[in-house]
């Protein structure tokens, strides 16, 4: 990850960890199950042991990625909480008049309606800003505009 560190949200570290400690558990499973080359029998048998080592790179780089990820989390410290920044929980008042609270994170996540990433158009809008800003940004339907009403420290949208 390049630039400089970005803190997170308490939810998200959560999430991280958690994910962390399933990919461990995982990766024990997987490592458990390889025998020694020279207990490898068929073709068959040589092909699922290469999947199983696939599989056992696949989960040491994001074990690897997560790991430095918090690592980085924990130099920068928490989310700013006077301006909008990755990790920040920050409630915006949109032109029609609706109020949401929403975090800025770095990757979304399907079943997650309150994050927004801080490289899609509304979080590139919000990144920076302070209570009281007026923010424009593209939508699917056209440009639209919010202002920020409050950052929060990121406990909780």
């Amino acid at each position: 990850m390049a630039g400089d560190p970005k803190p997170i949200s308490a939810t998200a570290r959560h999430a991280l960890e958690q994910e962390l400690a399933d990919l461990r558990d995982e990766r024990r499973l997987v490592a458990g199950t390889l025998h020694d080359s020279a207990d490898v029998g068929d073709q068959a048998d040589q092909a699922d042991e290469l999947r199983r080592a696939d599989q056992l790179d696949r989960l040491d780089r994001r074990i690897e990625d997560i790991t430095e990820r918090l690592r980085q989390a924990d130099v920068a410290g928490p989310p700013p909480t006077d301006e909008v920044g990755v990790g920040s929980t920050v409630t915006v008042r949109f032109a029609d008049g609706s109020q949401e609270t929403l975090q800025i994170g770095e990757v979304a996540e399907a079943f997650d309606q309150t994050l927004v990433t801080s490289d899609s158009p509304l979080g590139l809008a919000l990144i920076g800003r302070r209570a009281g800003d007026s923010v424009h940004f593209d939508t699917p339907d056209g440009p639209s505009s919010a202002v920020v009403v409050s950052i929060g420290d990121g406990q909780s949208p």
